[in-house]
């Protein structure tokens, strides 16, 4: 072998053994840079995810007063709502109607009552209404029996706004302070208990047993 040859020989394997080393160096690296780019790419969906689902808590956390306060806004204007509409079935009964203003002190004080039951109970309150409203008027109760009311009182022949009015009916009376007259000569009267409630109405004539003027 001449001297060219054997250093031809081992210049070959020098560069064989070169490139087998760079190549084994190089494939770790390799590996380890893909490893650390898949592990990055992984979690990036499930970052984004829990961006998404705190955003949206924070949302619906905000909307949750909002449509809080909403609800509380419908359920005040309800009832007021329906405050003035049970105002409105006592005044509007079938018989219904409003005796116009007056300054008597004893209609004013029943009127503030219509729509309500303020006595508390549960029947025949008609007469306790009564004597509620001439005792914070400044005139001496009455009790609760609507025919002992025939005798409270002044007897005057006909009504009379703030005259008290007494009528009969089975099971016991009915009373009321009178607060107008309508073009038939019908009393129209607040009284307590008629339909279950305070209302202001007209009544017949006929009905009327007796009207009296209450004292000091």
């Amino acid at each position: 072998m001449t001297v060219k040859t054997r250093r031809a020989t081992v210049l070959f394997c020098s560069v064989a053994v070169a490139a087998l080393a760079t190549s084994a160096v190089a494939r770790p690296v390799h590996h380890r840079f893909h490893g650390a780019q898949t592990t990055q790419f992984a979690a990036q969906p499930q970052a984004a995810g829990a961006d998404r689902d705190a955003r949206y808590s924070f949302n619906a956390n905000q909307a949750a007063p909002v449509a809080a306060d909403d609800a509380a806004v419908r359920s005040r204007r309800q009832g007021r709502l329906s405050s003035a509409n049970a105002r409105a079935r006592a005044q509007s009964h079938s018989n219904s109607a409003f005796g116009g203003f007056t300054s008597d002190a004893l209609v004013s004080e029943a009127r503030k009552y219509i729509g309500t039951n303020p006595t508390a109970r549960g029947s025949l309150w008609c007469g306790a209404f009564m004597d509620m409203v001439l005792k914070r008027t400044g005139h001496a109760g009455g009790g609760n029996l609507a025919s002992a009311y025939a005798r409270y009182g002044t007897r005057v022949s006909g009504p009379q706004v703030g005259a008290i009015a007494v009528m009969g009916r089975r099971g016991g009376g009915h009373v009321g302070v009178v607060s107008g007259i309508d073009p038939n000569g019908n009393p129209i009267i607040v009284s307590g208990n008629h339909n279950h409630t305070v209302a202001e109405s007209v009544y017949p004539a006929g009905r009327i047993s007796a009207y009296v003027l209450p004292g000091g």
